[in-house]
Protein backbone atom coordinates (compact mmCIF):
# COMPACT_ATOMS: atom_id res chain seq x y z
CA UNK A 1 0.00 0.00 0.00
CA UNK A 2 1.39 3.37 -1.03
CA UNK A 3 2.46 5.49 1.92
CA UNK A 4 0.54 8.75 2.38
CA UNK A 5 2.68 11.87 1.87
CA UNK A 6 3.91 13.76 4.90
CA UNK A 7 4.40 16.89 2.84
CA UNK A 8 2.60 18.41 -0.16
CA UNK A 9 3.94 21.29 -2.24
CA UNK A 10 1.34 23.21 -4.29
CA UNK A 11 2.56 25.41 -7.15
CA UNK A 12 0.28 27.29 -9.60
CA UNK A 13 1.83 27.96 -13.02
CA UNK A 14 0.83 30.07 -15.99
CA UNK A 15 3.01 30.34 -19.11
CA UNK A 16 6.28 29.43 -17.40
CA UNK A 17 7.72 26.86 -19.83
CA UNK A 18 11.17 28.42 -19.54
CA UNK A 19 11.61 27.50 -15.88
CA UNK A 20 9.54 24.31 -15.46
CA UNK A 21 12.56 21.98 -15.46
CA UNK A 22 14.56 24.11 -12.99
CA UNK A 23 11.53 24.59 -10.76
CA UNK A 24 10.81 20.87 -10.53
CA UNK A 25 14.47 19.98 -9.99
CA UNK A 26 14.88 22.45 -7.12
CA UNK A 27 11.58 21.55 -5.43
CA UNK A 28 12.32 17.83 -5.67
CA UNK A 29 15.83 18.28 -4.30
CA UNK A 30 14.59 20.36 -1.37
CA UNK A 31 11.88 17.84 -0.49
CA UNK A 32 14.02 14.73 -0.89
CA UNK A 33 16.47 16.12 1.64
CA UNK A 34 13.74 15.91 4.30
CA UNK A 35 13.64 12.12 4.14
CA UNK A 36 9.81 11.89 4.28
CA UNK A 37 7.17 10.88 1.71
CA UNK A 38 6.07 13.92 -0.27
CA UNK A 39 4.15 15.02 -3.35
CA UNK A 40 4.45 18.02 -5.65
CA UNK A 41 1.17 19.26 -7.12
CA UNK A 42 1.64 21.70 -9.97
CA UNK A 43 -1.50 23.42 -11.24
CA UNK A 44 -1.36 24.45 -14.89
CA UNK A 45 -3.67 27.46 -14.92
CA UNK A 46 -4.60 27.37 -18.62
CA UNK A 47 -1.08 28.04 -19.95
CA UNK A 48 -0.91 28.89 -23.65
CA UNK A 49 2.73 27.96 -24.21
CA UNK A 50 4.56 24.67 -23.73
CA UNK A 51 4.19 24.61 -19.93
CA UNK A 52 1.77 21.67 -19.86
CA UNK A 53 3.89 19.45 -22.10
CA UNK A 54 6.92 20.04 -19.89
CA UNK A 55 4.91 19.37 -16.75
CA UNK A 56 3.60 16.08 -18.12
CA UNK A 57 7.18 15.06 -18.92
CA UNK A 58 8.17 15.85 -15.33
CA UNK A 59 5.24 13.81 -13.98
CA UNK A 60 6.28 10.85 -16.15
CA UNK A 61 9.88 11.10 -14.95
CA UNK A 62 9.17 11.65 -11.24
CA UNK A 63 6.42 9.75 -9.38
CA UNK A 64 6.21 12.49 -6.74
CA UNK A 65 5.00 15.05 -9.31
CA UNK A 66 1.30 15.42 -10.07
CA UNK A 67 -0.06 17.89 -12.61
CA UNK A 68 -3.53 19.43 -12.42
CA UNK A 69 -4.51 20.94 -15.77
CA UNK A 70 -7.28 23.53 -15.57
CA UNK A 71 -9.62 24.00 -18.52
CA UNK A 72 -8.65 27.66 -18.91
CA UNK A 73 -6.94 30.44 -17.01
CA UNK A 74 -9.06 30.82 -13.86
CA UNK A 75 -6.55 32.96 -11.99
CA UNK A 76 -4.00 32.50 -9.25
CA UNK A 77 -6.45 32.13 -6.35
CA UNK A 78 -8.55 29.49 -8.12
CA UNK A 79 -5.43 27.56 -9.14
CA UNK A 80 -4.27 27.56 -5.53
CA UNK A 81 -7.66 26.25 -4.43
CA UNK A 82 -7.46 23.43 -6.99
CA UNK A 83 -4.08 22.36 -5.59
CA UNK A 84 -5.14 22.61 -1.95
CA UNK A 85 -8.24 20.51 -2.61
CA UNK A 86 -6.04 17.66 -3.85
CA UNK A 87 -3.10 17.98 -1.46
CA UNK A 88 -2.88 14.99 0.88
CA UNK A 89 0.09 15.89 3.08
CA UNK A 90 -0.05 16.53 6.81
CA UNK A 91 1.75 19.77 5.99
CA UNK A 92 1.20 21.76 2.78
CA UNK A 93 3.62 24.30 1.30
CA UNK A 94 2.21 26.81 -1.19
CA UNK A 95 4.50 28.83 -3.41
CA UNK A 96 4.58 30.76 -6.68
CA UNK A 97 6.22 29.12 -9.65
CA UNK A 98 8.43 31.96 -10.90
CA UNK A 99 11.32 30.96 -8.56
CA UNK A 100 11.06 34.21 -6.62
CA UNK A 101 9.91 31.90 -3.84
CA UNK A 102 13.09 29.82 -3.39
CA UNK A 103 12.31 26.09 -2.92
CA UNK A 104 15.45 25.79 -0.79
CA UNK A 105 13.47 27.46 2.01
CA UNK A 106 11.07 24.51 2.30
CA UNK A 107 13.18 22.63 4.93
CA UNK A 108 13.10 25.70 7.21
CA UNK A 109 9.32 25.93 6.89
CA UNK A 110 8.98 22.23 7.74
CA UNK A 111 11.29 22.63 10.73
CA UNK A 112 9.04 25.35 12.18
CA UNK A 113 6.01 23.12 11.59
CA UNK A 114 7.63 20.18 13.35
CA UNK A 115 8.30 22.50 16.30
CA UNK A 116 4.57 23.12 16.65
CA UNK A 117 3.66 25.93 14.24
CA UNK A 118 0.42 25.51 12.30
CA UNK A 119 1.06 28.37 9.86
CA UNK A 120 4.58 29.34 8.79
CA UNK A 121 4.94 32.55 6.77
CA UNK A 122 7.89 33.10 4.47
CA UNK A 123 8.43 36.85 4.92
CA UNK A 124 10.39 38.90 2.40
CA UNK A 125 13.13 40.78 4.21
CA UNK A 126 14.34 42.28 0.92
CA UNK A 127 12.94 42.51 -2.60
CA UNK A 128 14.42 43.07 -6.05
CA UNK A 129 11.46 44.98 -7.53
CA UNK A 130 11.52 48.70 -8.29
CA UNK A 131 10.85 51.31 -5.62
CA UNK A 132 7.30 51.97 -6.86
CA UNK A 133 6.22 48.35 -6.50
CA UNK A 134 7.92 48.05 -3.10
CA UNK A 135 6.19 51.20 -1.85
CA UNK A 136 2.84 50.08 -3.30
CA UNK A 137 3.15 46.68 -1.64
CA UNK A 138 3.95 48.22 1.75
CA UNK A 139 0.97 50.60 1.44
CA UNK A 140 -1.26 47.69 0.42
CA UNK A 141 -0.45 45.65 3.53
CA UNK A 142 -1.00 48.61 5.84
CA UNK A 143 -4.36 49.53 4.31
CA UNK A 144 -5.42 45.88 4.34
CA UNK A 145 -4.55 45.49 8.02
CA UNK A 146 -6.64 48.55 8.89
CA UNK A 147 -9.56 47.51 6.67
CA UNK A 148 -9.81 43.86 7.64
CA UNK A 149 -8.69 43.88 11.26
CA UNK A 150 -6.66 40.72 10.54
CA UNK A 151 -3.01 40.37 11.48
CA UNK A 152 -1.34 39.54 8.19
CA UNK A 153 2.45 39.91 8.41
CA UNK A 154 3.75 42.59 6.09
CA UNK A 155 5.69 41.24 3.10
CA UNK A 156 4.15 37.77 3.55
CA UNK A 157 2.74 36.65 0.22
CA UNK A 158 1.60 33.23 -0.92
CA UNK A 159 4.79 31.40 0.07
CA UNK A 160 4.40 29.50 3.31
CA UNK A 161 3.36 26.27 5.03
CA UNK A 162 0.05 25.23 6.57
CA UNK A 163 -0.85 22.37 8.83
CA UNK A 164 -3.50 19.93 7.59
CA UNK A 165 -6.10 21.45 9.94
CA UNK A 166 -5.62 24.89 8.41
CA UNK A 167 -5.78 23.44 4.89
CA UNK A 168 -9.06 21.70 5.71
CA UNK A 169 -10.43 24.99 7.04
CA UNK A 170 -9.55 26.76 3.77
CA UNK A 171 -10.99 23.92 1.69
CA UNK A 172 -14.25 24.27 3.60
CA UNK A 173 -14.64 27.94 2.75
CA UNK A 174 -17.15 28.29 -0.11
CA UNK A 175 -16.47 31.84 -1.28
CA UNK A 176 -15.40 32.43 -4.86
CA UNK A 177 -13.63 35.80 -4.64
CA UNK A 178 -10.65 34.75 -2.58
CA UNK A 179 -7.71 36.54 -1.07
CA UNK A 180 -5.54 33.64 0.03
CA UNK A 181 -3.36 35.47 2.57
CA UNK A 182 -6.45 36.89 4.25
CA UNK A 183 -8.23 33.53 4.45
CA UNK A 184 -5.09 31.90 5.82
CA UNK A 185 -4.82 34.57 8.51
CA UNK A 186 -8.53 34.22 9.32
CA UNK A 187 -8.10 30.47 9.93
CA UNK A 188 -5.66 31.30 12.73
CA UNK A 189 -3.43 28.76 14.45
CA UNK A 190 0.05 29.02 15.94
CA UNK A 191 2.13 31.12 13.56
CA UNK A 192 5.85 31.52 12.88
CA UNK A 193 7.89 33.63 10.46
CA UNK A 194 10.85 32.66 8.29
CA UNK A 195 12.58 35.68 6.66
CA UNK A 196 14.24 35.39 3.27
CA UNK A 197 15.68 37.60 0.54
CA UNK A 198 13.32 37.58 -2.42
CA UNK A 199 15.29 37.24 -5.69
CA UNK A 200 14.32 38.59 -9.08
CA UNK A 201 12.30 36.45 -11.47
CA UNK A 202 14.25 33.65 -13.10
CA UNK A 203 12.90 34.60 -16.54
CA UNK A 204 10.38 36.89 -18.20
CA UNK A 205 8.47 39.77 -16.68
CA UNK A 206 6.25 39.81 -13.63
CA UNK A 207 2.60 39.18 -14.45
CA UNK A 208 1.45 41.14 -11.42
CA UNK A 209 2.94 44.62 -11.71
CA UNK A 210 1.21 47.76 -10.46
CA UNK A 211 -2.13 47.05 -12.15
CA UNK A 212 -2.05 43.50 -10.85
CA UNK A 213 -1.45 44.83 -7.35
CA UNK A 214 -4.47 47.10 -7.74
CA UNK A 215 -6.61 44.12 -8.78
CA UNK A 216 -5.30 42.15 -5.80
CA UNK A 217 -6.09 45.08 -3.52
CA UNK A 218 -9.62 45.24 -4.89
CA UNK A 219 -10.12 41.50 -4.33
CA UNK A 220 -8.66 41.66 -0.83
CA UNK A 221 -10.76 44.62 0.27
CA UNK A 222 -14.04 43.76 -1.43
CA UNK A 223 -13.99 40.00 -0.90
CA UNK A 224 -12.43 39.90 2.55
CA UNK A 225 -13.61 43.10 4.16
CA UNK A 226 -16.93 44.89 4.53
CA UNK A 227 -15.16 48.15 5.42
CA UNK A 228 -15.81 49.83 2.01
CA UNK A 229 -19.49 48.90 2.30
CA UNK A 230 -19.65 50.07 5.89
CA UNK A 231 -18.04 53.40 4.91
CA UNK A 232 -20.66 53.83 2.19
CA UNK A 233 -23.34 53.00 4.73
CA UNK A 234 -21.98 55.60 7.18
CA UNK A 235 -21.80 58.28 4.47
CA UNK A 236 -25.41 57.53 3.50
CA UNK A 237 -26.50 57.83 7.13
CA UNK A 238 -24.65 61.13 7.61
CA UNK A 239 -26.07 62.48 4.35
CA UNK A 240 -29.56 61.47 5.47
CA UNK A 241 -29.11 63.32 8.77
CA UNK A 242 -27.76 66.43 7.02
CA UNK A 243 -30.55 66.59 4.45
CA UNK A 244 -33.28 66.05 7.02
CA UNK A 245 -31.68 68.80 9.13
CA UNK A 246 -31.85 71.17 6.15
CA UNK A 247 -35.57 70.48 5.82
CA UNK A 248 -36.11 70.99 9.55
CA UNK A 249 -34.20 74.32 9.54
CA UNK A 250 -36.20 75.54 6.55
CA UNK A 251 -39.47 74.66 8.33
CA UNK A 252 -38.41 76.46 11.52
CA UNK A 253 -37.41 79.60 9.60
CA UNK A 254 -40.73 79.61 7.77
CA UNK A 255 -42.86 79.19 10.87
CA UNK A 256 -40.99 81.22 13.48
CA UNK A 257 -38.93 83.88 11.64
CA UNK A 258 -39.31 86.40 8.87
CA UNK A 259 -36.04 85.36 7.22
CA UNK A 260 -37.48 82.77 4.87
CA UNK A 261 -37.40 83.62 1.17
CA UNK A 262 -40.78 82.99 -0.51
CA UNK A 263 -40.83 79.50 -1.98
CA UNK A 264 -37.48 78.62 -0.43
CA UNK A 265 -38.85 76.75 2.58
CA UNK A 266 -41.12 74.42 0.63
CA UNK A 267 -38.33 73.67 -1.85
CA UNK A 268 -35.75 72.92 0.83
CA UNK A 269 -38.19 70.83 2.88
CA UNK A 270 -38.98 68.75 -0.19
CA UNK A 271 -35.30 68.33 -1.12
CA UNK A 272 -34.25 67.60 2.44
CA UNK A 273 -37.05 65.10 3.09
CA UNK A 274 -36.75 63.21 -0.20
CA UNK A 275 -32.94 63.22 -0.12
CA UNK A 276 -32.86 62.22 3.54
CA UNK A 277 -35.26 59.32 3.02
CA UNK A 278 -33.33 58.13 -0.04
CA UNK A 279 -30.04 58.24 1.85
CA UNK A 280 -31.60 56.43 4.80
CA UNK A 281 -32.90 53.71 2.48
CA UNK A 282 -29.42 53.47 0.93
CA UNK A 283 -27.96 53.04 4.40
CA UNK A 284 -30.35 50.19 5.17
CA UNK A 285 -29.64 48.55 1.81
CA UNK A 286 -25.88 48.74 2.42
CA UNK A 287 -26.36 46.97 5.75
CA UNK A 288 -28.38 44.19 4.13
CA UNK A 289 -25.87 43.85 1.29
CA UNK A 290 -23.09 43.51 3.87
CA UNK A 291 -24.91 40.55 5.41
CA UNK A 292 -25.62 38.98 2.01
CA UNK A 293 -21.98 39.53 1.05
CA UNK A 294 -20.87 37.40 3.99
CA UNK A 295 -23.33 34.59 3.22
CA UNK A 296 -23.62 34.02 -0.53
CA UNK A 297 -20.47 32.89 -2.37
CA UNK A 298 -21.30 29.55 -3.94
CA UNK A 299 -20.10 29.28 -7.57
CA UNK A 300 -17.37 26.70 -8.34
CA UNK A 301 -13.85 28.12 -8.31
CA UNK A 302 -12.38 26.08 -11.14
CA UNK A 303 -12.86 23.28 -13.65
CA UNK A 304 -10.24 20.54 -14.10
CA UNK A 305 -9.59 19.03 -17.52
CA UNK A 306 -7.42 16.15 -16.28
CA UNK A 307 -4.62 15.06 -13.97
CA UNK A 308 -1.28 13.44 -14.75
CA UNK A 309 1.16 11.56 -12.59
CA UNK A 310 0.99 8.74 -10.07
CA UNK A 311 -2.43 7.06 -9.99
CA UNK A 312 -3.81 8.51 -13.23
CA UNK A 313 -6.24 5.64 -13.63
CA UNK A 314 -7.66 6.05 -10.13
CA UNK A 315 -8.29 9.73 -10.71
CA UNK A 316 -9.66 9.52 -14.24
CA UNK A 317 -13.21 9.78 -12.92
CA UNK A 318 -12.39 13.30 -11.69
CA UNK A 319 -11.64 14.68 -15.14
CA UNK A 320 -13.67 17.82 -15.82
CA UNK A 321 -14.45 18.02 -12.11
CA UNK A 322 -15.74 21.31 -10.78
CA UNK A 323 -14.35 22.95 -7.70
CA UNK A 324 -16.21 23.30 -4.43
CA UNK A 325 -19.54 25.11 -4.57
Amino acid sequence: MEQAPELSVVVPLYNEEGIVDELCARVLEACRGLGVPFEVLIVNDGSEDGTLAKLIAQAEAHPEVRVIDLMRNFGHMAALAAGLERAQGRAVVVMDGDLQDPPELIPQLVEKWRAGAEVVYAVRSSRQEGWLQRASTTLFYRVLAMATGRRIPQQAGTFGLMDRRVVEALNGMPERSRYFAGLRAWAGGRQELVPYDRPARASGQSRVGFLGLLRLSRTALLSFSTVPLRVSSLLALLTSAALLSVGLVATIEKLFTSLAIPGWASTMVMIGTVGGVQSLVLFILCEYVAVIFEELKQRPLYVVRGEYGAGDADRSCRDSEAGPP
